[in-house]
């Protein structure tokens, strides 16, 4: 062998050697790497929710969106349930669960008291299919990062009796001023309002069409003027309000029983009472002024012990059938559009019915702050004190 033939042998040794290393790495299946680089789900999440929003086919079989994500992830869904925003946020602050479900009246408050952390976006397949509209929304982006996927949204209706109003009524003074109504009776005492300090926005929409020389272009900012303003409509209002409503099914035992016949409310109730057998006479409207709103969003706990499930429920919350069958459930609009039309639940026009098309007349709960887009404004500390000054008298 000469001397030039043996470097020759040597380099196609060493090729062959180092292809067949590579064959052996090629030869690892694709699924194994995706196993080992996928996180490991720790078994469970908490998740802090109000009625409605976690389902498991208890109460109705058909209603479930609870068993199959515990099926498909091994993760057991641990509830608790609030009632309140307030009653929320105290929760949340108690620690203890990975998930929030929290209107835009509570989302900032967990956000600016560094209760909730921001999410890696890049984690949830299905971001892209969420509405353009919500996925910046100001009530869980800050700074540009997010805090949340969103959930499903709704605008808070003027439910009424349509034996009282054989028309729907045209503004919100039916339950803000007192008069006579169409029956020829009074509103005193016939007319409820929403029991959380977030209402005052509802006065301040009111006010926007009432008296527009007060200059009020967000509902939720508001200068001392505007809120003074708004604070005389609900002291006035105090005088004809039949009770303070915040639970759902006392309300709609009171439409049928207590002689109430308008008030502000959420498409949950009017749906309800429609679907009474016999149906009873109820409707809903947004006024001329438009209407407050709710939008929630599942939201990370700062100290979330089980960030893996937690990521995964996010993940789970999106898919079309879930956001479908929630939105009938709930009597609200899902935050995922393909929800809509091919839900056999929500049906081809459930979208439709629960406000969909209002969107851009919904003025959406945002947490007050006392730093705002135009200047100094009354914050949340302030609303809270004031309105249960009101409700007592």
């Amino acid at each position: 062998m000469s001397i030039v033939l043996k470097p020759l042998l040597l380099s196609a040794a060493l090729t062959l050697l180092v292809a067949g290393c590579g064959k052996k790495h090629e030869a690892v299946p694709a699924k194994a790497a995706a196993a080992a680089a996928a996180p490991v789900l720790e078994g469970e999440v908490g998740i802090i929710a109000r009625a409605g929003d976690i389902e498991r086919g208890e109460s109705d079989r058909s209603v479930d969106w609870v068993s199959g994500f515990e099926k498909e992830t091994g993760c057991r869904v641990n509830v608790r349930m609030v009632d309140t925003s307030d009653e929320m946020a105290a929760l949340v602050n108690q620690g203890g669960s990975d998930l929030v479900i929290a209107s835009g009246d509570t989302s900032l408050r967990l956000i600016a008291g560094g209760k909730v952390q921001p999410i890696d976006i890049t984690r949830i397949k299905s971001w892209s299919g969420v509405d353009p509209r919500l996925q910046n929304a100001a009530w869980h982006t800050v700074d540009g990062k997010h805090y949340g996927v969103p959930w499903q949204w709704g605008p808070n209706v003027l439910m009424y009796n349509t034996k009282t109003f054989k028309t729907a009524p045209i503004d919100w003074s039916v339950v803000f001023e007192e008069q006579k109504l169409p029956d020829g009776k009074s509103n005193a005492g016939r007319v409820q309002a929403f029991a959380e300090p977030i209402y005052i926005a509802d006065a301040a929409v009111y006010l926007m069409g009432k008296k527009p020389e007060l200059g009020i272009t967000d509902p939720y900012e508001l200068n001392e003027a505007q809120y003074a303003a708004a604070l005389t409509v609900l002291r006035a209002q105090k005088a004809l309000v039949h009770q303070y409503w915040q639970d759902a099914g006392k309300q709609i035992s009171d439409f049928k029983s207590e002689g109430v016949v308008a008030s502000g409310s959420r498409l949950y109730q009017v749906n309800a009472l429609q679907a009474e057998k016999p149906a009873q006479p109820i409707a809903s409207t947004v006024p001329a002024e438009g209407a407050t709103g709710w939008a929630d969003t599942t939201m990370l706990h700062a100290q979330a012990r089980h960030p893996n499930c937690a990521y995964a429920w996010m993940e789970w919350s999106l898919h079309p059938k879930v956001q479908g069958d929630a939105a009938e459930r709930l009597g609200s609009v899902p935050a995922v559009p393909a929800a809509c039309g091919n839900n056999a639940l929500l049906g081809v026009d459930g979208c439709k019915t629960h406000g969909s098309d209002d969107f851009d007349r919904i003025h959406f709960w945002r947490t007050p702050q006392a730093k705002c887009g135009t200047g100094d404004c009354v914050p949340y500390s302030r609303w809270t004190q004031d309105y249960i000054a009101i409700m007592g008298g």
